[in-house]
């Protein structure tokens, strides 16, 4: 992928670019068994943290708990789907969990404090590009309330509104799609 030919293999904690106004190096490459821990907990902080302005603590609570926060869990997912990460410091800040097959993003999720910085737009990019490589014109994504607006300015379309319930609670998100065209580099 590109934005990285070297990884650092340092394990501290991504650098705040207010502290030394330097932008965060972020590297993206398919995830490795030792990001699972840090998938959970990228996971659990974007649904506690990064949703507040979007749905109930009662219904972030239920969202964070349908998956667990266990790294095992998530080096399992990473058998059912390709999962991109961006990485920090060498440590996972945000990953996209892709079905070729099915070409549909199960999810996104990057760390909050990074949020809005391109992070998830530019594992998009590469997802669209492995998709467009593997023949689909299409992808899909059930993106949360938290992810529907910026999708839509990058070209996605509302198909349908939709609820599910997690835990006792409805939480509400969107089907969404997007055409893909292959980009001559």
């Amino acid at each position: 992928m590109r934005h990285a030919d070297i990884e650092p293999t340092s394990a501290a904690p991504c650098r705040d670019v207010s502290q030394d106004r330097k932008a965060p190096r972020i590297f993206y490459r398919l995830a490795k068994a030792r990001d699972g821990a840090d998938q959970a907990e990228v996971f659990h902080h974007a649904v506690m943290q990064g949703a507040v302005g979007y749905y109930e603590q009662e219904a972030r609570e239920a969202w964070a708990a349908v998956l667990p926060r266990d790294g095992s869990a998530w080096v399992a997912r990473q058998a059912l789907y390709t999962t991109l990460v961006a990485t920090c410091d060498g440590r996972c800040v945000g990953f996209l969990e892709l079905d070729l097959k099915r070409t549909r993003v199960e999810s996104l999720y990057v760390w909050p404090s990074l949020a809005r910085r391109g992070i998830g737009s530019t594992l998009l990019v590469h997802a669209e590009r492995l998709l467009v490589e593997q023949g689909a014109d299409r992808v899909a994504i059930t993106a949360s309330l938290v992810l529907a607006d910026g999708l839509e300015n990058r070209g996605w379309r509302r198909v349908r509104e939709e609820w599910v319930e997690r835990g006792g609670q409805r939480l509400r998100r969107w089907i969404m799609t997007k055409s893909l065209t292959a980009v001559e580099t």
